[in-house]
């Protein structure tokens, strides 16, 4: 009997210690604080973006743009020639535009004919070739033409189309012009042009009547007013 009264003792005891110890560690595991993940404060993405400021050129508040160009006309049956000229531009809206062209060359050259022949297509006549026009034209592809990597300039396509007169041989011609060009934006006013046109008109002045093609290269200067 007293042996069993022993091993109840023991018994309460043992569990006694088991129930201090549970509630020890219990209130340990409240008491220390969680650990810090190294990475939480690091994101991988850095949200925070510096900024610079960039300012490309604009096409000034004016709509008027003056231009002044030097280039070479083909002539066709006499020669290449240099010819000088001038453009006024009315811009209407951001892409359309109105142009006038006044221009002319110095004395054409002979035709291979006229050479050969020893003889004068002109008959004494002047032989500047000159033309006036008026166009209407079109803005495509705006966009930037880069130079280095921190400087850009604003750029367009434009295509145009018009009629006018020519003077050659002491005729007056009903002309039509068509082409394009391509402008770069230097500064808010000043614009850089490169041009390909074609003037169209019918004449005879070789010994035939025909459509000649008179095809013009020119790089020009231009300023907003």
């Amino acid at each position: 009997m007293e042996s069993r009264i022993h091993f109840l003792l023991l018994r309460a005891a043992t569990l006694s210690v088991l129930l201090v110890a549970t509630a020890g560690c219990s209130l340990l595991g409240r008491s220390a604080e969680p650990a810090e993940d190294a990475n939480a404060s690091s994101p991988v993405i850095d949200p925070r973006i510096e900024r610079r400021e960039v300012s490309p050129p604009k096409i000034d508040r004016e709509d008027f743009e003056v231009t002044g160009y030097y280039g070479m006309l083909s002539v066709e049956d006499f020669g290449t020639n240099p010819v000088v000229g001038a453009r006024l531009a009315y811009h209407i809206t951001e892409g359309l535009f109105a142009e006038a062209t006044l221009a002319q060359t110095g004395d054409v050259d002979r035709t291979s004919a006229e050479i050969l022949g020893n003889y004068d297509l002109s008959f004494g006549s002047d032989r500047k070739y000159k033309y006036y026009d008026l166009s209407l034209g079109y803005n495509l592809l705006p966009g930037e033409v880069f130079i280095g990597r921190n400087r850009a300039f604003n750029s367009a396509f434009y295509v145009l189309a018009g009629a006018g007169n020519t003077t050659f041989h002491d005729e007056d011609m009903f002309t039509l012009s068509f082409g394009g060009g391509y402008r770069i934006l230097l500064t808010d006013a000043i614009g850089l042009h490169f041009d390909v046109r074609d003037h169209l008109f019918d004449d005879d002045i070789s010994g035939e009547d025909k459509t000649t093609h008179n095809i013009e290269f020119t790089l020009g200067l231009s300023w907003f007013f």
